[in-house]
């Protein structure tokens, strides 16, 4: 057990497990670009399925969904509403200027949820002098709110706003799988109101490679034009799309498992004395603050040495995500070494 490395870095350092290992390497392959490559149609049908929307997009990374969703649903010039937290804005290298010559709407919502009175209030008037809104675009769950969940009445009232105003709705699902098993909602219900969802396969469910963007068949026509522009057309990429329809198959009720692990995390760190705050945990992200003057990345260094990778966030939090690697007996070693850590020099 000492010899262990705990890594709650993120939900994307997982290896394929031996029943992916084997629909891998047993896929059957084609050209993609050619749409041939059986084993991404099969992908691609079954999770356009699963939403109920007409078609869908295998990609490389949810960076390149959102991106290609994005420019599919603007032109240069345009706005894009969404929270100032949200990952498309964040973390995908100024993707929204660099490929869609759009501006942001930044709103400051609640751990990363934005509402319909928000959205409203943001549209800009018909103004020469303004951009014009043209989508807007949700996280769920929200990386930087700590896996928070939207309420789907929330996002109902948004889809209103949307409509009264026409514009786009996008939602980054990079994590929706997360939100559905914790709210016990479906997929359909979300195909339903969303004009666009990018979901990842290589974040919550625990493959090597890949996202998904559904939507209907005239903008996924026009996605895939926009994939081969960003170099994201691949080969025999089957193999890889294997590995989704496993995961799609057999990974999802056990996220059961990794929100129960961090529901434990939370209540050990909520009882630590170096603990300022740890944010409301509904699914598999952990983000706690620690006291004024206490470094994270300190924090993280100290943690290391014990075998356990976490991430700071920020100066002050650092964030711990649970997945399919990560085991009881690790939970348990994890928060033995929590409640050893020294913070009296302030790290």
């Amino acid at each position: 057990m000492q010899n262990w490395t705990i890594d709650f870095r993120s939900d994307t350092v997982t290896k394929p497990t031996p029943g992916m290992h084997e629909a891998m390497l047993h896929a059957a392959v084609g050209d993609d670009v050619f749409g041939e490559d059986p084993s991404i149609n099969a992908l691609e049908s079954k999770t356009a399925e699963l939403f109920g929307m007409q078609a869908a997009l295998f990609c490389p990374s949810g960076t390149m969904t959102n991106q290609i969703a994005i420019k599919c649903h603007t032109q240069p010039g345009d706005e894009i509403i969404c929270d100032e937290n949200s990952h498309i804005y964040q973390y995908e290298g100024g993707g929204i200027a660099f490929n869609s010559l759009c501006s942001v709407k930044l709103l400051a919502g609640d751990y990363g949820r934005i509402t319909a009175q928000q959205i409203e209030s943001a549209v800009q008037p018909d103004d020469v002098h303004r951009p014009i809104s043209r989508l807007v675009s949700l996280e769920n769950t929200s990386n930087r709110g700590g896996g928070s969940c939207y309420d789907f009445s929330q996002i109902q009232a948004i889809r209103t706003v949307c409509n009264k105003h026409q514009l786009g709705l996008h939602l980054d699902g990079a994590r929706l799988w997360n939100a559905l098993i914790a709210k016990n909602e479906s997929a359909l219900q979300y195909g339903q109101v969303f004009d666009s969802i990018s979901v990842c396969l290589s974040k919550s469910l625990g493959c090597p490679v890949g996202s998904v963007l559904v939507g209907s068949t005239s903008f996924i026509k026009k996605a895939r034009r926009i994939r081969k522009v960003f170099g994201g057309g691949m080969r025999q990429a089957g193999f890889l799309a294997a590995a989704g329809i496993y995961a799609l198959d057999h990974h999802l009720e056990r996220l059961k498992t990794d929100h129960l692990h961090a529901k434990t995390l939370e209540s050990t760190l909520t009882g630590l004395p170096y603990v300022k705050k740890v944010l409301p945990v509904e699914t598999n992200i952990v983000i706690f603050e620690l006291q004024d003057g206490l470094s994270a990345p300190a924090l993280v260094s100290q943690l290391k040495e014990k075998g356990i990778l976490a991430y700071a966030i920020a100066p002050n939090r650092v964030r711990l995500v649970t997945h399919l690697d990560i085991s009881l007996p690790m939970i348990e070693k994890t928060t033995e070494e929590l409640k050893k850590v020294n913070y009296a020099a302030g790290y």
